[in-house]
């Protein structure tokens, strides 16, 4: 089932096709594909089916929503009422969710069809499928990998083709890696742009898609307002459809060395320099942009992290304490000890990056980079290091971009020798959301043909 989401409506509105058929076929790929890949919590057939069919009265009677009939994912964290919402880990308390989440209201006030929910690692804390509480979620080009993310079950899932729209959260790179190891569209918006409940600093909610046009028409809906979401954005009017854009003329910053971290691997280097390339012969303007993340930041940031997981899990009874991932609780219980000083030194990094983020791209309309430095780990890894002392060697090009707010999408660029897919990451100006999704646009066009996984 691999028909976009805009395919899928025109089939609605031309009668080709219904909501019931398009969400009959996905749920059979679920059943085939679902016993190998994991990547599904709380997956109701039922409750699709019910609501496809709802879906197929509103077309027939001319009154359909933004994405009526769309068969669509949330991902774990995001609260649909009546779900429990465990965060990934063994160690929650499965309470049902009192209401639905921003995203969750808005995806079904659209008409969407919620499949189910998506897998993610304990807490979010992750670039994996490994989790306590869900079987570990495995990458659908090559099963022995990891999905990345902490999206995981999303990735996985519009890898496969279970359905075309797939709703992640990121906070240092948790939608845009997962895209890039799963061949996928993952946007970050601006921080605040999509209301989140409850909200936190650098955490935002978006799309992960097979196309940038489904990203869009997702956002469409995802960045209406919500007062819960104290820290969101004023409501803008975005023409989230409009893709269409010049390359001609753009000044494009070029990233390859983060400045810290893993080092690029050199299939990866090679297929984004062809990337800039190609933006070169569409008339844009490519120049190197230097590293500028630093390992005082880096590190810093892990500090900060480390003690505020640490805070969380200090609080739990110890027999649930116990029941956390054993790499999430190693690496959590390295905040144990951290002084107050050392605390704010590290959460002092977050402004640091961010200032760095924004004054390396100012001279720039948009910078291009490797989502990632290296290729997808086992999906028994929890991080590419599988090393908890060094757990984010590998987002380097992602995370200043949550930090600072800026929005960022990961798209393929290319695939490795093993053929996995490699992902592109282009970040632009604080706020200019529709900027991105049209070089990302642009960029789908010049690339070249794209391959689907063969599970």
């Amino acid at each position: 089932m691999f028909e976009s989401a805009t395919e899928l409506l025109a089939e609605y509105r031309a009668r080709r096709l219904s909501p019931v058929e398009a969400t009959e076929a996905v749920l059979t790929r679920i059943d085939a594909l679902e016993g190998r890949l994991h990547a599904l919590y709380a997956y109701e057939p039922e409750q699709a089916r019910a609501a496809a069919k709802a879906s197929e009265q509103r077309w027939r009677a001319g009154e359909p929503g933004a994405l009526d009939g769309i068969p669509l994912t949330l991902k774990e964290n995001i609260a649909t009422k009546g779900t429990p919402v465990p965060l990934g880990t063994a160690a929650t308390e499965l309470v049902p969710a009192p209401a639905d989440a921003p995203a969750a209201a808005r995806v079904r006030e659209a008409g969407s069809v919620l499949l189910a929910k998506t897998t993610m690692p304990d807490y979010g804390m992750l670039t994996s499928g490994l989790s306590s509480f869900h079987t570990a979620t495995r990458n659908p080009w090559d099963l022995e990998r990891t999905p990345g993310g902490s999206s995981a079950g999303a990735a996985a899932a519009a890898a496969a083709g279970y359905g075309p729209l797939h709703v992640g959260t990121d906070i240092g790179g948790s939608i845009r890696l997962p895209a890039g190891w799963c061949g996928l569209v993952g946007f970050k918006p601006s921080f605040g742009r999509v209301p989140v409940d409850p909200p936190y600093l650098g955490r935002v909610a978006g799309p992960l898609t097979r196309t940038v046009a489904g990203c869009a028409l997702l956002m469409g809906v995802l960045s209406a307002p919500d007062t819960r979401d104290h820290m969101s954005l004023p409501h803008a009017e975005i023409a989230w459809s409009e893709l269409s854009g010049q390359l001609k003329g753009l000044r494009i910053g070029l990233q390859l060395d983060a400045g810290v971290g893993l080092n690029v691997e050199p299939r990866i280097r090679d297929a984004v320099v062809a990337a800039g390339r190609l933006f070169e012969q569409a008339g844009a303007i490519v120049e190197p942009l230097a590293p500028f993340l630093t390992r005082e930041m880096l590190d810093g940031l892990d500090t900060f992290w480390r003690v505020r997981a640490w805070c969380d899990l200090e609080a739990l009874p110890e027999q649930r304490r116990t029941k956390v991932l054993p790499y999430i609780a190693e690496w959590a219980r390295g905040g144990a000890d951290v002084t107050g000083v050392a605390a704010y030194r590290g959460f002092s990094q977050i402004d640091a990056m961010s200032v760095a983020a924004v004054r390396a791209g100012a001279p720039f309309d948009f910078v291009v980079s490797p989502t990632c430095p290296v290729s997808a780990p086992p999906a028994e890894w929890a991080s590419p290091t599988n090393d908890p002392r060094r757990p984010f060697e590998h987002i380097a090009f992602t995370v200043p971009y949550n930090m600072s707010g800026q929005p960022a999408v990961s798209l393929n660029c290319g695939y490795g020798d093993e053929g996995q897919p490699i992902g592109l990451q282009i970040a632009g100006r604080r706020f200019d959301d529709l900027g991105v999704l049209r070089v990302a646009a642009a960029f789908e066009v010049i690339r070249g043909a794209q391959r689907c996984p063969e599970v």
